[in-house]
Order: C-alpha cells, then structure tokens, then sequence
C-alpha cells in the first residue's frame, strides 16, 4: 500500500454526515467528547447509551466499524498508564497475579475499565470527525473557531506537504529496489548494519529534499502574494439543518448525564 495511502484520513463515500456542515460537526464533536469524559466513574450505563447516537452517526456515514476500531487502537499505548490502579485501588481482591503477587481489587478494575470505555469512544467520535470531513473544511472550520491564525496555518501546511514528503520517500524506495538484485530464496542487500546504514543515508537525503523543496515553495507562494492566511472565492453559510441535528446530539448527551445523577 502507498505512503499516500496510510497517511489519508478521510473516508470518501456520500451520506448526509459527509455533506454536513463542518463547523457544526467540529463543534458537536468537541461538546460530546467533554460530556463523555464526565462520567462517572463505574456509570456503564450511560456510556452505553451515550455509545448510542455515536453508532447512529456511524451508520448514516456508511463507515466501515473495523475501520474506526483500528484508529481507535492508537489510544491503547496512553491507557497503560491507567493499568497500575488496577493494584493500587484499595478494594475488594478480584484476582492475584502469579509470580509477583499483585493483588488486582474490584474498585481498580472499575476505574480502568471506565477510563477505557470513556477514552474508546472520546476516540472513536474524534475518528467519525475525520473520516467525515475533508482536511480543508476541518481547518476552515478551525478558523472559524478562531483559533490562532499560526497554529491553523501550521497544521494546513504539516497537512498538505506531508503528502508530498511521502510521495518522495516512495519514489526513492522504488529506485532503490530498482536498484537492487537477488539471487532466488536471499533477500537482498547485507546485514542489519548494513540496512541501517542504508536507511539512514535514505532518511539524510530525504530531510535535505525536503527543505530544498521547503524553501522553493515558499518562495513561489511569497511571489503570489501568500500573507500568512488563504484567499477563497466563497465563504459557506452556516447550515442550520446541521446545527440543529449537532445540537440534538448534545443535548441527548446532557440529558444522560443529568438522569444518570439522579
């Protein structure tokens, strides 16, 4: 598979959530993810029913699960952290590791498996975002917000010139298979040593690639009179349909919040 490929978030299809407005996504996103994270620790119940609109929005989107299962994995390494409360919350024993003698309690188990339920689905809305916006519409969103013109900027850059950085390492990688030959059943090249060295020769000419391409394209966008913020033809109003269904999204979440505390 391309570079290109994994870099891309995006997941093209035509549903209602694709066409919707970004800003209102951004914000609904934004709103849910904060009345996820307070719930209460132990409370299952409402993660489920919280669980509920974000697989309606799912299916609408036409998003394959194991697609968003797999972009919700990148948060496992952050949930080790979580992993020792398991030993160290006072509570009832549950179980006892062989060997070293840690005493797993039941309060810890709740706590960790909140804090995994809680940030499993603070991800996976956070994954339905992307994969329904297209990257200009979510930065333009960001603007919106009015966020720092600078920071906006630097993602839109890191974003569009990331693309070209990949395409480049792909095109070097083929020349370099090209380059190289085996006999049957042997794997080209030489030793870890020696593919280590080649790989960091490969790493070395694609940085002074890319600052050299770095500077070129600063150069052209300065000549066409770049400032520091993009020019479009046309700004969109903002769709109060999507508002509105962003809105509900919300206000169903408070209100599992505030049944669930009564």
């Amino acid at each position: 598979m391309p570079l290109v490929a994994l870099l891309e978030r995006f997941y093209a299809a035509d549903s209602a959530v694709h066409r919707s407005d970004a800003r209102a996504k951004l914000l609904c996103a934004l709103a849910y993810v904060v009345v996820i994270t307070i719930t209460p620790e132990g409370d299952f119940a409402t993660l489920g029913l919280l669980l509920l609109p974000v697989a309606a929005v799912i299916a609408a989107a036409k998003l394959p699960p194991l697609l968003l299962l797999g972009r919700a994995l990148i948060a496992l390494p952050f949930l080790l952290v979580a992993l020792p409360l398991l030993f160290t919350r006072p509570g009832e024993p549950l179980a006892t590791l062989p060997l070293l003698g840690w005493v797993v309690s039941d309060a810890g188990a709740i706590a960790v498996a909140t804090i995994l339920g809680k940030s499993g689905l603070a991800v996976v809305v956070a994954a339905v975002l992307i994969a329904t916006t297209e990257a200009p519409a979510l930065l333009g969103a960001l603007r919106w917000l009015r966020l720092p013109r600078l920071l906006v900027a630097s993602m839109e850059f890191a974003y569009r010139y990331l693309f070209l950085v990949a395409d480049e390492a792909s095109r070097m990688l083929l020349a370099r298979a090209s380059r190289s030959a085996s006999a049957r059943g042997r794997r080209p090249g030489g030793g870890l040593r020696w593919r280590a060295r080649v790989a960091g020769h490969l790493i070395g000419t694609l940085f002074v690639r890319s600052i050299e391409r770095s500077e070129r394209v600063h150069a052209a966008m300065l000549a066409r009179g770049y400032d520091g913020e993009p020019r479009r033809l046309s700004s969109p109003g903002f769709d109060p349909r999507s508002a509105a269904i962003a809105a509900a999204i919300v206000l169903y979440g408070c209100a599992v919040q505030a049944a669930g505390r009564l």
